[in-house]
């Protein structure tokens, strides 16, 4: 099996950074994209922002310049940073990797989630 465990969460200050780590462990013969989504109370979770295994991002509108996507390969690991928060980014933040176990078939996985609150 493949698990996924998220960390870095917590209570911050508006204008604040937090930084989120994510590392996949289990049966793993490579990891293709990694992503983080979130989701606020009473909203459907929504992409953050994904990277390729070489390094290709992508970011929804509202955290582009304030959040950063990237990982370690030889870890297993990706991470966010976030910067210059705000109340609205409050959410549980989810990990999602899609991995392949054999090097044929990809299947995406996802973390338990960790809680991202902003306020003052």
């Amino acid at each position: 099996q493949v698990q996924l465990v998220e960390s870095g969460g917590g209570l911050v200050q508006p204008g604040g950074s937090r930084r989120l780590s994510c590392v996949a462990s289990g049966s793993i013969f490579s990891i293709g994209a990694m992503g983080w989504y979130r989701q606020a109370p009473g909203k459907q979770r929504e992409l953050v922002t994904t990277i390729t295994r070489d390094g290709s991002t992508n970011y929804a509108d509202s955290v582009k310049s304030r959040f950063t996507i990237s990982r370690d390969n030889a870890k297993n690991t990706v991470y966010l940073q976030m910067n210059a928060l705000k109340p609205e980014d409050t959410a549980v933040y989810y990990c999602n990797a899609k991995v392949t176990r054999n090097g044929y078939y990809y299947s995406t996985y996802w973390g338990q989630g960790t809680q991202v609150t902003v306020s003052s």
